[in-house]
């Protein structure tokens, strides 16, 4: 496939489980972009109200462990949010933190968007035996769980 170095060929990442699982991701950010534009949110904030939804009131800090992401990028995203009127925030259990909570409108965006992930799972697992679906999700489960003990062995 490419130039050789090192005895492996190069460009084998470009049809690997790295780039198909990459490519997959945007796919699927491809299909519920329309989704998330008549929702009136940006890239990601979506989930962000789910988990409030789900959850409760919740510091940025919480959201951010459960997502796995930088707190800083969930602060940004919650701070549009709020300006937006989908979130309210109140005082933390301490003055360096905030509580968010879901409005109405974060509410129905929410609801609204758990409808519109029913229909892309319904699309992106069609054809799928319900037991090929049942072994997919536990694959993808199963890699997760490899790659965060991967990364925690390194923080170490």
């Amino acid at each position: 496939m490419g130039d050789e170095k090192n005895g492996a060929a190069l460009g084998r990442s470009l049809e690997d489980f790295h780039m198909r699982l990459m490519r997959a991701f945007h796919a699927q950010r491809a299909y519920l972009k329309p989704s998330v534009d008549g929702l009136g949110l940006g890239p990601g904030q979506a989930k962000l109200l789910v988990y409030l939804a789900v959850h409760g009131p919740s510091s940025q800090r919480e959201v951010a462990g459960f997502f796995e992401t930088d707190p800083a990028s969930v602060s940004r995203m919650f701070d549009s949010l709020e300006r937006s009127g989908f979130v309210t925030s109140a005082p933390g259990r301490d003055r360096r933190t905030k509580a968010l909570e879901l409005t109405e409108r974060g509410r129905d965006a929410a609801a609204r968007w758990e409808l519109a992930c029913d229909d892309e799972q319904e699309v992106m697992l069609g054809g799928f035996s319900p037991e090929e679906a049942a072994a997919f999700a536990d694959y993808l489960s199963r890699a997760r769980a490899n790659l965060r003990r991967a990364a925690e062995g390194r923080e170490a």
